[in-house]
């Protein structure tokens, strides 16, 4: 069992940034794959950012450029840096991650941008 503490959410202005982290309660060494989700309000959840146990990352087309996914090994944690912030990026985010034939969950953290 994986237990998984998101934080570094909170408000913004459109144009600012923020640093999330996702906790993990054990080495993230061993992970297959470790993402960020966001749901907004009425929504589907989105997938905005994957990265592979080999560093490989991928961003859904809307945060390109913009965001960026990575893994501290020496802490671990998941990180989502984001920057250039939009109204539209408000919503939950969720980190994932995936470790064999298991997945675990975070409880989320919020994220809201004002225009």
């Amino acid at each position: 069992q994986v237990q998984l503490v998101e934080s570094g959410g909170g408000l913004v202005q459109a144009g600012g940034s923020l640093r999330l982290s996702c906790a993990a309660s054990r080495s993230i060494l061993n992970f297959n794959n470790m993402a960020w989700y966001r749901r907004a309000p009425s929504k589907q959840r989105e997938l905005v950012a994957t990265m592979t146990s080999g560093g490989s990352a991928k961003y859904v087309d809307s945060v390109k450029g913009r965001f960026t996914i990575s893994g501290n090994s020496a802490k671990n944690t998941v990180d989502l840096q984001m920057n250039s912030l939009k109204v539209e990026d408000t919503a939950v985010y969720y980190c994932n991650i995936v470790e064999r034939f298991s997945e675990y969950w975070g409880q989320g953290t919020q994220v809201t941008v004002s225009s």
